[in-house]
């Protein structure tokens, strides 16, 4: 997915030069990568002409992308870290669900591809939903998101981490697929941004009612 995040979400700029320069190697296949795609759609393009347009080989391809479909759908690791290092990294006395708030509305504000909100990814919806493989792909990727959110809450000490990240996710999923779905059909983007903040907010309202988020301290 082409669109560049708003702000510094995971920190790059304090990683090493080296670092920086294999992100933004990765960006670069990913975004040529999704420029062929949205031009000839996903099944008409493979991995050879990816490589060719960026300059590098099919090897350095797959050195970054296992698969096909993650140069397309390149956000799922960057979506199970900023949730795990949320969780990890929240403020002392913090609950788990309040930092994941925290953290969905800010992606909501900031119009950030993770969050659904903006016109401007109607495109790379509507790819995703033309091929049977990047949709697969993407159920696949919910689930790596889920578990790496159990971890992390785990590690917190939170009851029953798994089902509480099985919630959450859940609960994100359907917020992100429902504005998805809005934008898609047209409808007032001011409009739809409201509603999925107000939802959000619900959404977590509800799952801190279930008192799964508390350690047993709390």
């Amino acid at each position: 997915m082409s669109d560049e995040p708003v702000g510094d979400l995971g920190g790059e700029n304090a990683l090493p030069l080296r670092e920086r320069k294999k992100r933004a190697t990765r960006r670069r296949i990913s975004d040529i990568a999704t420029e062929l795609f949205g031009e000839r759609g996903f099944d008409a393009v493979t991995v050879a002409e990816v490589a060719r347009a960026a300059d590098v080989s099919a090897m350095t391809v797959f050195n970054y992308f296992p698969r096909k479909e993650d140069l397309f759908l390149d956000r799922i690791p960057e979506a199970a870290d900023l949730l795990a290092i949320t969780v990890r990294e929240r403020a002392p006395g913090e609950p788990p669900l309040a930092a994941l708030r925290r953290l969905a509305l800010r992606l909501a504000d900031e119009r950030h591809p993770l969050s659904a909100v903006g016109e401007s990814y109607v495109p790379f919806w509507r790819i995703v939903i033309g091929s049977p493989a990047l949709r697969a792909r993407a159920r696949e990727g919910v689930e790596e998101v889920e578990t790496a959110l159990a971890a992390a809450l785990a590690d917190a000490g939170t009851p029953d981490p798994d089902l509480l990240a099985a919630l959450v996710v859940a609960a994100y999923r359907t917020v992100f697929v429902t504005t998805a779905r809005r934008h898609l059909a047209g409808e007032p983007v001011a409009r739809v941004a409201e509603d999925h903040r107000a939802r959000l907010e619900a959404a977590f309202t509800a799952l801190e009612r279930t008192g799964l988020g508390r350690r047993p301290a709390d």
